[in-house]
C-alpha cells in the first residue's frame, strides 16, 4: 500500500489506539457507578481540558464548585488537542488518567469497551444526573453497550464566518444563509484575486489533521458519507464523496485558499482572525477567540452554502467523563455532576466560550455576542445536521484521513486516487473492530 503512513507522529497516534484497544478486558473493570460525595468531602482532582480560549470560564466554575465544595481541590491540566488525545492513550495504557477530562466522539468508544471510563449509573440513579436535559443524540453519543459514560457539555454545528471589510474591499457581496458552492467558490477567488496584494485569501478552513470543519460537511453536501450508519463500510469511494473532497482541492489549486503548508505554519484560525482571510469555515468554538480578535466587529456568520445535493453540517459535542481508575471517584463524581448542571453551562454561555448541551441555556450563548449572529449555529443544528462518523476505534481511520488526504488538498496525487486509497485502507482497519 503506497504512501501510507509516511508520518511517524501520526503512524505512533495510530498504534497508540491500536494497542490501547488490545487491553480490554482485564480485571480493573469498572465498576456501576460511584456516588457523589459529601459537600464536606476533602479531596484532590484533576481535570483535563485542551482548549485555553474556555479555561477562563471554566476557572469560575470550579470556583462556583468550591462554593458548595470548599475542601475539593480541582487542578486544570490543560494540553492543546494536537498533543492531547496522544497523552490521554498514554495515560491510559498505565491506568493514570486525570480524575476527569474531556472525551469526544471519535474516542469515547475505546475508552469504554477498555473500562476504563466510570459509567454515569450511580449518578443518574442517585437523582445527581438527569440525561434527559441534554439532546438525546448526544447522550447516544456516548453510550457503549447501553451505559452511558459522558455527560454532555457542549454541542457544535460549522458555518461560515466572514469578515465584512474584506467583502467591502473586493467589492463582493457579503455572504447569506441561501449561498450555494457556485456563490461561495465565486466569492473566494474573486477575493483572493482583488486582494492579493496584501496577502488575504478567500477563504481557510482545517484541512491538515481534521475534517469536522471541511470535508465532512462538503463530503455531506455532496450527498456522499464518510462511513456507512453500521459503522462497518467507508464512504471514500462513493463519486459524491470524492466530489465533497475535490470542492477543497480546487479552491487551494487556484489561489482561493493558501496551500496546505502556509496552513500548516500558520493556523486558519489565525489567518482569519488577523484578517488575512475573508471567509473561514468553522465551528461555534471559534466565538471565545473571535471575540477578542481586534477585527470582531467585522466578523459575521451565515449558513454553510449549499452543495450539489444538499445543505448540511456535521454535529458533535464534547463530554465530560470520569476515569474508572480515579482514586477520588466520589468526588470526581461531585464535580462532574456539577459541570453537567444548569448553573455551570450557563455560566460557560454567558462567557461566550461554548454553546451549552444543557436544554435551555443556549440563548445565553447566542446573546453572549449578539454582533456575530451566532443563533445560525443553532438553526444549523436544528434544520441541517448530521451525526459526527465514527466507530469503536475511529483513531485508526483518522490517522490515515490525517496522512493521505492532505496529499490530494495538495494536488500532489488525483483526489480519486487517494481517496479510493484511503476507502481501501480504511474498511482494512474497520474489519478489524
Amino acid at each position: 500500500m503506497k504512501h501510507l503512513l509516511r508520518s511517524a507522529s501520526l503512524a505512533g497516534v495510530a498504534a497508540v489506539a491500536l494497542t490501547l484497544s488490545a487491553c480490554a478486558g482485564g480485571d480493573d473493570a469498572a465498576e456501576d457507578g460511584a456516588a457523589v460525595a459529601p459537600t464536606d468531602a476533602q479531596a484532590e482532582l484533576t481535570y483535563a481540558i485542551w482548549d485555553e480560549n474556555q479555561k477562563p470560564a471554566i476557572d469560575q466554575n470550579i470556583k462556583d464548585f468550591n462554593e458548595q465544595y470548599p475542601d475539593i481541590k480541582v487542578t486544570v491540566d490543560l494540553t492543546p488537542y494536537q498533543q492531547y488525545f496522544t497523552k490521554l492513550q498514554t495515560q491510559g495504557e498505565s491506568r493514570t488518567l486525570p480524575d476527569v477530562f474531556w472525551m469526544n466522539g471519535p474516542n469515547v468508544q475505546l475508552y469504554a469497551a477498555n473500562d476504563l471510563l466510570e459509567p454515569l449509573t450511580g449518578l443518574v440513579e442517585g437523582g445527581d444526573l438527569d440525561p434527559s436535559k441534554y439532546p438525546d443524540a448526544l447522550n447516544q453519543l456516548y453510550t457503549y453497550e447501553d451505559a452511558q459514560y459522558g455527560v454532555p457539555k457542549d454541542f457544535d454545528t460549522v458555518a461560515l464566518w466572514y469578515n465584512k471589510a474584506l467583502f467591502e474591499q473586493a467589492g463582493v457581496d457579503l455572504p447569506t444563509d441561501d449561498w450555494t458552492w457556485d456563490d461561495f467558490n465565486a466569492a473566494a477567488g474573486t477575493i483572493s484575486d482583488k486582494l492579493s496584494d496584501q496577502g488575504v485569501y478567500g477563504v481557510v478552513t482545517e484541512l491538515n489533521s481534521a475534517g469536522q470543519s471541511s470535508y465532512y460537511d462538503s463530503i455531506l453536501q455532496a450527498g456522499g458519507h464518510v462511513i456507512s450508519e453500521d459503522g462497518t463500510t467507508s464512504g471514500y469511494d462513493d463519486p459524491a464523496s470524492i466530489e465533497g473532497l475535490q470542492l477543497w482541492a480546487d479552491l487551494v489549486a487556484d489561489g482561493s485558499a493558501p496551500t496546505l503548508e502556509q496552513m500548516s505554519d500558520t493556523k486558519p484560525n489565525v489567518w482569519f482572525n488577523s484578517g488575512k482571510a475573508a471567509m473561514f469555515w468553522s465551528g461555534n468554538w471559534s466565538v471565545a477567540e473571535m471575540k477578542d480578535s481586534p477585527n470582531k466587529d467585522d466578523f459575521g456568520t451565515v449558513r454553510l452554502p449549499e452543495g450539489p445535493e444538499q445543505r448540511a453540517t456535521v454535529i458533535h459535542g464534547l463530554a465530560n467523563v470520569v476515569a474508572a481508575d480515579s482514586e477520588n471517584k466520589e468526588a470526581a463524581n461531585a464535580f462532574l455532576a456539577y459541570l453537567g448542571s444548569e448553573e455551570a453551562q450557563r455560566t460557560q454561555a454567558e462567557m461566550g466560550v461554548a454553546n451549552p448541551a444543557y436544554t435551555g441555556t443556549q440563548q445565553a450563548f447566542v446573546d453572549s455576542v449578539p454582533s456575530f449572529g451566532i443563533d445560525v449555529f443553532l438553526e444549523s443544528a436544528d434544520e441541517m445536521s448530521f451525526p459526527y462518523p465514527i466507530s469503536k476505534n475511529t483513531a485508526a481511520w483518522n490517522a490515515l484521513e490525517n496522512e493521505l488526504l492532505p496529499q490530494a488538498f495538495s494536488g500532489d496525487r488525483p483526489v480519486e486516487e487517494v481517496a479510493r486509497e484511503l476507502a481501501d485502507a480504511m474498511n482494512e482497519e474497520l474489519a478489524k473492530e
